[in-house]
């Protein structure tokens, strides 16, 4: 014998913003994570030498100084990395960028394609970040109202 679920709306619309929540605290972790472990290691090279993803386009126009711009691009990250742990609703939007330019230096390399392909999907993951970062991020700004009204 078949039993009806008895199922609200007002249930439909708290599980599904848990999830959408859920799905931006993950985003956001990730989002803060990846370009920090990225732009620190530029300085070492432990997961990979990083230069040599540089296009040789660019390289010609740095003149021999790819490891220092490769540097500057980690500076870059990290501050990106720690724009989003504080402000994702607009680094979000940053890294976004950041990822389609590198997906331009990637093809202007001729190689590197499936790096490209991930960048591209990382660069709308960080797009749903700031999306929902839009909905979400204001909870922090509540928390710190709250105990400063205190």
């Amino acid at each position: 014998m078949a039993h009806a679920l008895h199922y609200s709306d007002a249930n439909a619309y708290q599980t599904e913003h848990q999830a959408a929540y859920h799905a931006y605290q993950i985003l956001h972790f990730g989002f803060f994570l990846a370009p920090l472990i990225a732009g620190i290691d530029k300085f070492f090279h432990k997961l990979v030498e990083w230069d040599m993803y540089l296009a040789p386009f660019v390289s010609r126009q740095l003149h021999g100084h790819d490891h220092t711009f490769m540097q500057v691009v980690g500076v870059i990250e990290i501050i990106a990395a720690i724009g989003v742990l504080i402000k994702p609703r607009f680094f979000a939007y940053v890294v976004s960028i950041w990822l389609l330019g590198i997906i331009v230096n990637l093809l202007l390399c001729h190689q590197f394609y499936d790096i490209a392909l991930r960048d591209f999907g990382l660069s709308l993951g960080a797009l749903a970040l700031g999306r929902l970062a839009a909905e979400f991020d204001h909870r922090h700004a509540k928390v710190v109202e709250t105990v400063e009204t205190r």
